[in-house]
């Protein structure tokens, strides 16, 4: 083989190389989905008939029938009473507050709602509002031993202030350890 011969044939191998070298790099970028995300035709689905997917923020059915006095701080029951007990519930018109004990496994608080309707004078549910506790939250970090109580603080919503006179609180998410 001469020397022109094996000059054309290293051009030859080279631009192969630059060609297969491209097309593997721009045929990457080029595709939208990871091999991954691919499911497979035998993937489990799991279905349960009949049970509807949750929707909005958890509730509490007795904050609609409960009927407090003016003035008037009441516990309305709720899922995980038996593991919890409030202390210290007031209401001064602005807002409702207190504290809630954990008498059940006390372990890392992970996640607290508690839930508060608000009131007119006649006793009718005008509005709502909710102290939300998320483990590692801004103003809800614990170092040391798990916290076995957490204080909290519900605002009146400014478009009911004016008519807010009474108050019932439950707790309808409680996570922990």
């Amino acid at each position: 083989m001469n020397r022109k011969s094996r000059i054309l044939l290293m051009a030859t191998l080279v631009a192969a190389s630059l060609a297969v070298l491209a097309f593997v790099v721009l045929g990457r970028q080029g595709s939208t989905s990871p091999a991954g995300d691919k499911v497979p035709l035998a993937a489990a689905k799991t279905s349960f008939p009949g049970l509807a997917a949750a929707e909005g923020e958890p509730d509490l059915p007795g904050l609609q029938t409960t009927r407090p006095a003016p003035g008037q701080v009441l516990h309305v029951r709720g899922p995980f009473d038996d593991r919890l007990v409030f202390e210290g519930l007031t209401f001064d018109g602005q807002a409702a507050t207190g504290a809630v004990r954990i008498t059940g496994d006390v372990s890392k608080l992970l996640d607290l709602q508690i839930l508060a309707g608000f009131y007119d004078d006649r006793g009718t549910m005008v509005g709502t509002a909710r102290f939300v506790h998320h483990l590692g939250s801004q103003g809800h970090s614990h170092s040391g031993a798990p916290e076995e109580r957490e204080e909290f603080s519900i605002p009146v919503p400014a478009e009911i202030k004016a008519k807010a006179v009474s108050t019932a609180v439950g707790v309808p998410v409680l996570v922990n350890e």
